[in-house]
């Protein structure tokens, strides 16, 4: 049904939504050409119909995929209903088989990089201040015992 650009990515697959998909997802013939209210409004009773919090827990992830769907749908339609033509218009969709808030693929190092910066800047600045700390109190009181620095 999509054409997947990257082929044998599972997990994460990235496709183009087509126009005549758009519209048969919101429930419109393949080859029609309906107007943008009428397209808000098959999407207005889309999303009803298949909100995640309208289902049980162990249909979520499934309800939570299809309103992504529907959402892409939309927004593939109504960019198309801007620029005049909805046919030949391509979007891109990036679906993933597993909500994220489920425990799906998530970018954790790139979350985790400042934090890295700025623990290294506190031990380096820490062990420079300490260092400085040292050698004053070493000037300021002197050590008269042979086997201390």
């Amino acid at each position: 049904k999509f054409h997947s650009r990257t082929p044998g990515r599972r997990a994460e697959e990235i496709s183009e939504m087509r126009g005549d998909e758009a519209r048969v997802l919101l429930g419109f013939p393949p080859y029609s050409r309906p107007t943008p209210s009428q397209v808000k409004a098959a999407y207005k009773r889309m999303v009803w119909e298949s909100h995640p919090d309208c289902f049980p827990i162990h249909e979520k992830c499934h309800a939570e995929c299809k309103f992504k769907l529907i959402s892409e749908a939309y927004t593939c339609l109504q960019s198309g209903a801007r620029e005049g033509s909805a046919a030949g218009i391509n979007t891109r969709v990036v679906r993933t088989g597993v909500s994220r808030a489920r425990g799906g693929r998530r970018n954790h190092a790139l979350v985790g990089v400042p934090f890295l910066f700025i623990i290294l800047g506190t031990v380096a600045l820490g062990g420079f201040n300490a260092a400085r700390a040292y050698r004053k109190q070493e000037e300021a009181n002197p050590s008269h015992n042979p086997f201390l620095p």
